[in-house]
């Protein structure tokens, strides 16, 4: 028999809310801004087991992406398979919390993308935060731009192992020449969170401007990714 959330349509008095409140009741009581995590979760799952409540299920939820990122950036990484790990959690419940996970990354993008600068280092860094920052291995974009500093095409060159992603200056033209490229900036991420340049990103990066000079397609840019915090080589002035 499963643990319902009960959708009771009475508003219920701030001053009467207790930690017995269902999540959906405290949602319609004090808005989604006053809920936790789990809470929020809760109502997303709907039903618990005959052991384990919504709440209970969702705080379940949250414990085994702790170890990851946390709370419920963490879920990004979770499997479907982990996620069905947990006894109450089948395969449709599985399936809607990565949706969450999915959609939510959407949102950001699409909020990012209102304000796409590809002249401004921050503007196109928090475009590609929420593409690159759950991946688990690094990755290489080229972002190809015309003679109006506007996006051709945005390609990607690698996704590589946990420590390196391999790439070449060489692979790097010959795409930006197929995508007729004028300028062309180049995007990775670091898994760790830490955009800090390895040497081998120093190494690559001054490989691609001194060819991007040659083939006259200058390296506008070489961005890292990292949890929340980016690295431009063009705001440290190594480009």
């Amino acid at each position: 028999m499963e643990n319902k959330i009960n959708p009771n349509k009475n508003n219920l008095p701030k001053s009467k809310l207790s930690n017995d409140n269902l999540p959906y009741e405290k949602f319609r009581a004090i808005g989604p801004e006053n809920l936790t995590e789990s809470e929020l979760l809760a109502i997303i799952l709907r039903t618990g087991t005959r052991d384990v409540s919504a709440l209970q299920l969702a705080e379940k939820v949250l414990e085994l992406s702790h170890p990851l990122r946390g709370g419920l950036l963490g879920l990004y990484e979770v499997s479907l398979e982990q996620l069905k790990g947990i006894r109450g959690i089948g395969e449709v419940k599985a399936i809607k919390l990565k949706s969450l996970t999915e959609l939510s990354m959407r949102i950001s993008q699409a909020t990012a993308k209102e304000g796409l600068q590809f002249c401004n280092s921050g503007s196109v860094a928090d475009y590609f935060m929420e593409k690159l920052r759950h991946r688990n291995t690094e990755c290489v974009i080229l972002v190809s731009l015309d003679t109006k500093g506007q996006l051709i095409k945005e390609s990607m060159m690698s996704s590589g192992s946990v420590k390196m992603a391999l790439i070449s200056p060489r692979e790097i033209f010959l795409e930006a020449l197929w995508s007729k490229a004028v300028n062309i900036i180049l995007i990775h991420n670091h898994p760790s969170g830490d955009p800090t340049p390895s040497r081998a990103d120093l190494k690559l990066t001054e490989d691609i401007k001194e060819m991007g000079e040659k083939l006259d397609i200058p390296l506008l840019d070489h961005i890292i990714i990292g949890d929340n915090r980016y690295t431009s080589f063009k705001e440290i002035s190594y480009l």
